[in-house]
Parts: structure tokens; sequence; C-alpha cells
């Protein structure tokens, strides 16, 4: 199936980018999300008339983005859990816990999609380093200290 991306997309392509996607991925995801079009001469030709725009929308969304991850750039965070005697936790800590503990600690909203746990969820107390994906184009990174809650 072939799109017309409205947005840029990490590991997809750029602003007015005409790309083959699986069918569920287009159907199911990117057109009802907003980020792209059917590949049609009609959408191409509104596309074109409304690249001014959607780059103008991007680049605030970016810049927003950018203001965000300086806020954050040298915040450390701590995500109270119940763990046992050896620091293992009772259950995890997950991108919901973390991104409701930088928006609550920080100030700087953050979703749980834009928190990236590469390996999982958090099992064990102590400092991590997380990536925060704010948007395709910036990425911040900051410290997380998971304690045992009292």
């Amino acid at each position: 199936m072939q799109v017309i991306l409205l947005e840029t997309i990490k590991n997809l392509g750029d602003l007015g980018s005409v790309v083959d996607v699986r069918p569920g991925y287009g159907r199911n995801f990117l057109i009802p999300q907003g980020k792209a079009l059917p590949a049609t001469k009609g959408n191409l030709a509104e596309v074109e008339t409304r690249r001014a725009e959607l780059e103008k929308h991007a680049s605030e969304q970016r810049s927003g983005a950018e203001a965000r991850a300086e806020k954050l750039a040298e915040a450390t965070v701590t995500v109270p859990a119940k763990a046992g005697d050896e620091g293992k936790l009772f259950g995890s800590v997950g991108t919901r816990d973390i991104a409701e503990a930088i928006s609550e600690q920080t100030g700087v909203e953050v979703t749980k999609a834009e928190v990236k746990l590469p390996h999982g969820a958090l099992r064990q107390t102590g400092e991590y380093d997380l990536d925060l994906a704010l948007h395709a184009d910036v990425t911040v990174t900051i410290k997380l200290a998971v304690v045992p809650a009292e």
C-alpha cells in the first residue's frame, strides 16, 4: 500500500514522501492517526498545495519538542517501587509509571509512548539512563532512580 506522509516518521520517511507500507499499518495506524494519506493523484495535489502549512506545523512541533528537551536535559527523576531486600522489585516499573513520574516531578508533560525502554520494564532498584523520544529528530537522555518504597 502506498501512502503520502504528512509528517516525518523515523525509519519510514520525511514529510510529503510517498512510501510503501504494509496495508494494516497504513489502514489501522498511519491514516487514522493523521500521519498519512492514501497515495492518490488528488491527495498528491492536495499535499503539494498544503506543503508550506504542513512544514510550518512540523517545525512548530519540533521546536516545542526541543524546548521540552532543554527542560529535561539535566533532570533526575525518582520512582519509588515496592522491593525486596536484595533490590528486586515486586512487579516492575514500566513506561506509564516513568512518564507519570517525569511529568509530576519536572512539570514537563511526557507521554508513555515517548519513554523508550529497549530492554523492557525495569525490575531492579538502581539508577538508569533513559532515552525520551520527544520527536522523530529530538531525543533526550535523563537519569532515573528506582528506589525502594517505604
